[in-house]
């Protein structure tokens, strides 16, 4: 009896010892770490966060830090992040069945007592076989791939929300100087309108006041129009930072200062196709497929059931089933489909890299022809159209040149301003969707970086 009990004893012992052991797979610790750090914001309720709070005349920091913490697709991919981390947990486990035990007695007449009748006997569940810590550890890595995935698309998501917000803020600060100039333009067409109907009555042509009225009517339903513009996009932003639609929103009267740029497009290149957030995410998922079929043939390996029983004093007894893999057809059925999968993922990857650096060529190509226009024409053109408007005035005075010609310069130097502005934003365009299609805000791109990545 003695010994019976001590027998039970140290197997209470080795279950207790190995329930709940974990063969977590080389880079989860260090996975979940960065899980854990991106979901600071979240970690209160709903209810009880308090988002950042926006000045009169944000900053497109202030903006993209309230649009992070409110936005809730963002948040969702979060969660889809530590729902796969927890999946790897879950696969992890080891043993993956549970202990079945169990306990019979015998109805007899016999001389024997109650305990030799009684039967008490430990394994684990049939429903499930016990499996070889290779599989469970080889699954364990699938899934962490797929964790890893999820972290690269909320990443991405991330770089997506900023573009988002950074092109809305944009749109904005362009309608608000088209409006700008609009209302400058309006003034001296009205200027013009109210000449043209003295000349008429000197002997002028009575069409050269119509066309006047004709275009002023014009300029005060393009005024009309930028501001339901602007007030359409001031309430998109708001949405996007979870405002109210009519919350104010200052923009400024200057344009934003242009983002300091790296000047090596070789070296943009490469980050932006090494650090792409889909493509990590694709690299990420073939090396999952690539465990998955690893585990597939693993399947080719028996699974086993071991069990201990006593019976009183009379018999004591250890065991082991072996469950032989014996639907091969199944098991090759799993490793061609893995097969198969293996190769979709790294088709993928391959076109998606292939498509990635198009897209950035592209839009790298277009931030430097915008750069290049808003110079030329901030420092040669806008120049030369200000001291025109100048001396045009100055000539209007000394009474050597008429009000419609100097008006008519003044027209132009608007024209010539809008220009600057349209470029200018272009810029920060295409700025934002390098930092999107890289996955890395172009400000933390050092020049140290630049060189290391020719």
């Amino acid at each position: 009896m003695r010994g019976s009990w001590q027998l039970w004893g140290a197997s209470g012992l080795i279950v207790v010892g190995v329930a709940g052991c974990m063969l977590a797979p080389d880079g989860y610790d260090e996975e979940r770490e960065l899980a854990e750090a991106a979901g600071e914001p979240y970690e209160a309720a709903v209810s009880e966060r308090v988002l950042p709070e926006i000045g009169e005349q944000p900053t497109w920091r202030e903006l993209l830090a309230r649009a992070f913490a409110a936005n809730g697709e963002l948040e969702a991919a979060y969660f889809e992040w530590r729902a796969a981390l927890e999946r790897v947990q879950q696969v992890a486990g080891w043993p993956n069945t549970s202990l079945m035990p169990s306990f019979s007695t015998m109805f007899s007449d016999g001389s024997m007592t109650a305990w030799d009748r009684s039967t008490i006997s430990l394994g684990f569940d049939g429903s499930e076989n016990l499996e070889f810590p290779v599989k469970t550890r080889k699954a364990a890595e699938v899934a962490l791939a797929e964790a890893q995935a999820a972290g690269e698309r909320f990443r991405a998501a991330k770089f997506t929300l900023q573009r988002q917000v950074l092109d809305a803020w944009l749109d904005l600060t362009l309608a608000e100087e088209r409006l700008r100039l609009a209302r400058a333009d309006l003034e001296l067409l009205r200027v013009v309108a109210a000449t043209a109907a003295p000349r008429v009555e000197s002997g002028g042509p009575q069409s050269e006041l119509i066309r006047a009225e004709i275009e002023v009517r014009e300029a005060e339903n393009r005024v009309l129009s930028l501001e339901a513009e602007a007030r359409a996009l001031r309430a998109a932003l708001n949405g996007q930072l979870a405002r109210e639609p009519g919350a104010p929103l200052g923009i400024g009267d200057a344009l934003p200062e242009p983002r300091a740029l790296p000047e090596d497009d070789a070296a943009v290149l490469a980050l932006g196709v090494e650090a792409n957030p889909e493509l990590a995410a694709l690299v990420n998922q073939i090396s999952g497929r690539e465990n998955a079929l690893e585990l597939a043939r693993l399947m080719y390996l028996p699974n086993i059931n071991p069990f201990a029983a006593l019976t009183g004093g009379i018999s004591r007894m250890l065991g082991l089933a072996v469950m032989l893999p014996t639907n091969l057809p199944e098991i090759r059925g799993g490793i061609a489909e893995a097969r198969a999968m293996l190769a979709e993922a790294r088709a993928m990857e391959r076109q998606t890299r292939l498509d990635r650096a198009s897209r950035f060529v592209a839009a790298l190509l277009v931030l430097r022809n915008s750069a290049r226009e808003a110079e030329l024409f901030n420092n040669s053109v806008l120049p030369a159209a200000q001291l025109m408007a100048d001396t045009m005035e100055q000539s209007y005075s000394a009474g050597r040149t008429d009000l419609t010609a100097l008006i008519e310069t003044q027209r132009m130097l608007l024209e010539v301003r809008l220009v600057v502005a349209e470029a200018r934003i272009e810029r920060e365009r295409r700025a934002a969707e390098i930092e999107q299609l890289a996955g890395i805000d172009l400000e933390t791109i050092s020049p140290e970086r630049e060189r290391s990545n020719p």
